[in-house]
């Protein structure tokens, strides 16, 4: 059953990567960029250009760039960089755990968070709190993530020195990359200090990024719960003789977490994909500040390739978010 209602939503993922792999690949080539020049040193000649546009490849027509490219990625090959010289997969491969692990930290402070301002606007309801609770969300909402990584860099990293706002770790606590995903490396080195310090470091980035979804949770998950709660078998339940926290947390709750959790799937999407100044802010060497680099040296194939992995991540991040709807809501699985 689940297989069957998974189904058409693996083939509109695929049929997405390829258009989204196109439209990348066809504008990236129509911006006034040279990457050769750009890579060449101040005394090349038009020989040496002519032969590094021949190595890459760039003389060709475009759909037989495409499809060359195209070929290398089912052979798990994401091309070479024009700038560094280096096979543009193992690079990749080198960044990502990084961006998802802060992407990670920020979508469970924001989720986290967020749940538990809801349950607390929705204690509250029918009293002043309550209005206060709105406008302080709505306050929390306008302001971007960037707004607050610069914040929390001044208040806590430069005026209070409680935390540090630079890289995942200092240089003493360096560990091994076995995963790439530095709190589980230092775990698996026996660091429990150099944990703490990339505990530290991975903070003020994450509150950046979840403090902007944790409103936007609070408000859904409030706004689902109102609607639940008048709802016939939260009477009935009611009427068995359970308490109110008996009767949210059996029942409520989970009725109104399904819409809580589509938002938590559509915001953690946007959220892989706005890692990209906060990464630059807090000097964070992730896909985002890769992606940063290559656009200022003009290397298309790290471009091309960032893009489509930032499509992949947000991707299969809404799948999972489907498979967890399909399993909380059986009825889903029938159509």
């Amino acid at each position: 059953m689940i297989l069957r209602a998974i189904l058409p939503r693996l083939l509109a993922a695929l049929m997405m990567v390829v258009l989204v792999s196109v439209l990348v690949f066809v504008m990236l080539r129509q911006l006034p960029m040279d990457p050769v020049g750009m890579s060449l040193p101040p005394g090349a000649t038009e020989a040496d250009r002519l032969a590094l546009t021949r190595e890459f490849g760039l003389d060709r027509p475009v759909a037989e760039q495409y499809l060359r490219w195209g070929a290398g990625l089912l052979r798990g090959e994401f091309g070479v960089s024009v700038n560094l010289r280096r096979a543009v997969g193992p690079l990749i491969a080198s960044v990502v755990p990084a961006t998802a692990e802060l992407v990670a930290a920020g979508l469970l402070l924001g989720t986290v968070f967020g749940i538990g301002g809801g349950l607390v606007l929705f204690a509250v309801r029918r009293t002043p709190w309550e209005g206060v609770g709105d406008v302080l969300t709505s306050i929390l909402v306008s302001v971007p993530e960037f707004v607050w990584a610069i914040g929390g860099i001044l208040l806590f990293g430069v005026w209070a020195h409680a935390l540090p706002f630079i890289g995942r770790v200092d240089p003493q606590n360096v560990v091994a990359a076995r995963t790439g995903f530095m709190l589980l490396d230092t775990l698996l080195a026996g660091r429990p200090a150099a944990f703490a310090d990339a505990l530290a470091h991975l903070a003020l980035p994450a509150t950046a990024l979840g403090i902007t979804l944790a409103p936007l949770v609070t408000r859904i998950l409030r706004s689902s719960l109102l609607g639940v709660i008048v709802e016939d078998f939260v009477q009935m339940a009611r009427l068995r003789g359970l308490t109110e926290r008996q009767v949210l947390t059996r029942h409520a709750l989970r009725n109104a977490a399904l819409p809580t959790l589509s938002l938590i799937g559509v915001q953690a999407g946007f959220m892989f994909g706005g890692t990209l100044l906060v990464e630059v802010i807090f000097g964070w060497p992730g896909l985002g500040n890769l992606m940063v680099t290559a656009v200022r040296s003009g290397d298309i194939p790290v471009i091309q390739a960032a893009a489509l992995v930032y499509c992949l991540g947000v991707l299969l991040i809404n799948l999972v978010v489907d498979l967890a709807y399909l399993r909380l809501n059986p009825r889903l699985r029938l159509r």
